[in-house]
């Protein structure tokens, strides 16, 4: 009985309705006890700076009520001098501002510490706040993000596409902020030139760390995905749907320099997936041509008259690459002999 049970269609979808429920709930509740944990936080930080602001008390007072909290509730961590100092240093920073104390209690405290520590200008504290929150970064990704200078690169350094002519302004403007200048992909464990299908390959493979790298929204479609059109077909290198915009998003990947003849191929691929793929409630779809290098007059020209929205974006390895290596990468034919020469030796 309990086995026939098991297999009916509407005992599944019971047990898969209560497992999401759970989830759901145990989502809820280590959020509701995050919040509650910084806001004691908060209040302990207060707490030290009022009393040794209206007492007068050194130092001295966070080393005594650490060791007193910690003999109080035994086995319970986050009470340590070097935590209260932390606490202390909490309430200091963001005292004056509203805006980012309604951020902070959407994050773990050790995402918050570091932060703290390592972002001073509000605007890009604002961003690792909101982008830990709705990403749910872990602290060692925020650290990546950080080092890389995925602010700056997202939000401040100058874009290169049409949107703001190919889009209405509400979604132009949105487009906008959900494309970085420049990608970082040191994390695909690639230390030095590849071939576009490896490099696609690799990004497939660690496709989480991508749409990490990428921003909050994208969904992953496909590689090499296939349009057939009137007896043919064609492919896109990757292809996502982003839940923001609500529109495909086409990814092409150039090894090399940005050459102009890849807007007009990226503008053909659009007109492709807005009459064969995208849904009827869904907005134009947006190409990213992605190149180890460009010169920017010539992303200027070359994406004039381009009616689709399109944009041009290098991507870099590592920020630490040698100088020989550094915003520009061989051309295919030089790689391909160069990984022909290595398999070679290695037979």
């Amino acid at each position: 009985m309990n086995k026939t049970l098991t297999k009916t269609g509407d005992y599944v979808e019971f047990l898969n309705a209560i497992k999401n429920r759970i989830r759901s709930a145990r989502i809820s509740a280590a959020r509701a006890v995050n919040k509650e944990q910084i806001s004691l936080y908060w209040e302990i930080g207060r707490g030290i700076i009022e009393k040794q602001e209206k007492l007068g008390w050194g130092k001295a007072v966070v080393e005594q009520l650490s060791k007193d909290l910690r003999n109080e509730f035994q086995g319970t961590s986050g009470f340590s001098v070097q935590n209260l100092w932390y606490m202390r240093q909490f309430f200091l920073e963001y005292r004056d501002n509203s805006i980012l104390q309604q951020l902070v209690g959407e994050i773990p405290w050790g995402q918050n510490i570091l932060i703290m520590q390592r972002v001073k200008a509000f605007d890009g504290r604002k961003y690792y706040l909101q982008a830990t929150a709705e990403m749910g970064w872990s602290r060692s990704v925020l650290l990546n993000q950080i080092k890389a200078q995925a602010y700056e690169r997202h939000t401040l350094a100058p874009k290169q596409h049409n949107f703001e002519r190919a889009l209405p302004v509400h979604l132009a403007e949105q487009a906008d902020k959900s494309m970085k200048d420049v990608y970082m992909l040191d994390f695909l464990g690639i230390t030095k030139p590849v071939v576009e299908r490896e490099l696609e390959n690799r990004m497939v493979a660690t496709i989480k760390d991508v749409l990490l790298e990428l921003g909050y929204g994208f969904s992953f479609l496909g590689n090499q995905y296939r349009i057939k059109a009137r007896n043919r077909e064609y492919f896109i290198d990757l292809l996502f749907y982003h839940r923001r915009l609500k529109c495909l998003v086409a990814i092409e990947l150039k090894v090399g320099k940005f050459l102009p003849e890849y807007a007009g191929k990226m503008n053909f691929y659009l007109n492709l997936l807005d009459d064969y793929v995208r849904e009827k409630d869904e907005n134009p779809s947006i190409g990213i041509i992605m190149c180890a290098d460009r010169d920017n007059f010539e992303v200027e020209y070359a994406l004039r008259g381009i009616q689709k929205p399109v944009g041009v974006a290098e991507y870099c390895f590592t920020s630490k690459l040698p100088k020989v290596l550094a915003g520009k990468l061989p051309d295919a034919r030089k790689l391909k002999r160069e990984i022909m020469k290595e398999l070679e030796e290695k037979k």
